[in-house]
């Protein structure tokens, strides 16, 4: 068993983060046809693999590493814009790691294990003991540094973050079994029938799809790995389980290490991995306390700004007053004698007047033309709706024009707008 020499806090000092963000994000529909999972706005400003760089570089993390993969552009760019500040000549690191064919034989990433085996040159030659390996595509605040704390008090070959999810949803995810030690003693990966918690029956324990190696271990691990054909070279059905069987895999509960500011009243964790939950997720922001603060200045998020002037709200008539209750309104909107409520409007967006918008999150760019009435609904980034376009009022006519999913939330892209035009020449 090899020795394990003490480091003095903190260890994110010495540990690298890898973020998996080549994922295509299928089940978030026509919202990632032009873009990566990671790459979708969030929040009105940030993007969602924000919130796994922001959890690394508020941890004490600064040697960082993004895969790309799946339309990456728009990532791509988004990280060169926002995430350029990193310095080498502090110690620093930020990489951005696409599918290259580094390695003879390989071309696109197999798998997540193999997204990072790819790259384990540029990973050994940053010299850090400790690897964290992150999922771009999920929404929380976290601090590695305890898992980080953790993994090496346990001794641990692998320790794994796990969260608590509805057993009906948890066919998603990595789902385990751990002892009272918090030792995994069984790991399957996106089960049909998912196993439920000793004592609550309608909760299973999910991976969050962070997980923490000794980066000697984990080279050593991915290169044998790497030579079994039968593998698919992913870390939730192959690696982790492997571990389990084989060696020692711990668990990290979610609540040891989630970062609130005081006000929230549960520990936020959300895979906004699908329309309705995306769509749940934004409109949970307007919130008088939301579960995610988003204002809490000691773990910021950190995003590509743009400069855009202040929101603006114009009109003051009767029936034509620019007002937004219980909405997060970013810079360079315009709200122009309309009605907007509980919404999330990203920069840039246009709401004409005479509109009523409630419950909608509308990316950047969006134009609202007078007379719209818009009620449950996803708008994609600089779609131009036609005026008097009415949604969330006819499930059956929505569902024939756009996306609608079944709870009822209507997605427009501007391919579908275009579509409806040349359905309706006249319009």
């Amino acid at each position: 068993m090899t020795t394990r020499q003490p480091i003095q806090a903190p260890l994110a000092r010495h540990a690298m983060a890898y973020v998996l963000a080549g994922g295509r994000g299928t089940r978030l529909m026509e919202l990632t046809e032009r873009r990566v999972k990671p790459a979708v706005f969030f929040g009105a400003k940030a993007r969602i693999i924000d919130f796994a760089l922001s959890n690394a570089l508020n941890s004490g993390i600064r040697r960082i590493g993004v895969a790309t993969q799946y339309k990456a552009h728009s990532l791509i760019r988004h990280l060169q814009r926002g995430w350029n500040f990193m310095r080498a000549e502090r110690n620093e690191s930020f990489d951005i790691l696409p599918a290259s064919q580094r390695v003879e034989g390989s071309g696109w990433y197999s798998g997540t294990a193999d997204a990072v085996y790819q790259n384990l040159d540029i990973i050994e030659a940053h010299g850090s003991r400790y690897m964290v390996i992150l999922a771009g595509d999920h929404v929380y605040k976290m601090d590695y540094e305890v898992m980080l704390q953790q993994h090496e008090a346990s001794g641990a070959d692998v320790t794994v973050a796990c969260v608590e999810v509805p057993r009906l949803e948890a066919s998603a995810f990595g789902v385990m079994a751990v002892d009272d030690a918090g030792r995994i003693q069984s790991f399957l990966e996106k089960p049909a029938d998912p196993p439920a918690m000793p004592g609550k029956p309608d909760k299973a324990l999910a991976s969050m799809g962070i997980y923490v190696f000794n980066t000697d271990f984990l080279a050593e691990a991915l290169r044998q790995d790497a030579a079994d054909p039968d593998s698919e070279h992913d870390f939730g059905k192959n690696i982790v389980p492997r571990i389990v069987t084989h060696g020692r895999a711990v668990a990290h509960r979610f609540t040891d290490s989630c970062v609130t500011s005081g006000e929230e009243a549960e520990h936020y964790w959300r895979d906004v991995g699908t329309v309705d939950a995306y769509w749940q997720a934004n409109i949970d922001l307007t919130d008088v306390v939301p579960s995610l603060d988003l204002y809490d200045r000691d773990w910021p998020i950190w995003t590509y700004s743009e400069v855009t002037p202040p929101a603006k709200f114009v009109f003051n008539d009767e029936g034509r007053r620019g007002t937004a209750l219980d909405s997060l309104v970013s810079g360079g909107c315009i709200v122009s004698g309309s009605r907007v409520n509980r919404s999330v409007l990203c920069s840039n967006v246009r709401v004409n007047s005479f509109c009523q918008v409630e419950g909608a999150v509308l990316l950047p760019g969006v134009v609202v033309r007078r007379h719209s009435r818009l009620r449950d609904v996803v708008v994609d980034s600089g779609v131009e709706l036609p005026e008097g376009l009415v949604v969330g009022e006819d499930a059956a006519e929505d569902a024939r024009r756009f996306r609608r999913t079944e709870r009822g939330i209507t997605l427009i892209t501007q391919p579908m707008v275009e579509a409806l035009k040349q359905a309706s020449p006249g319009a």
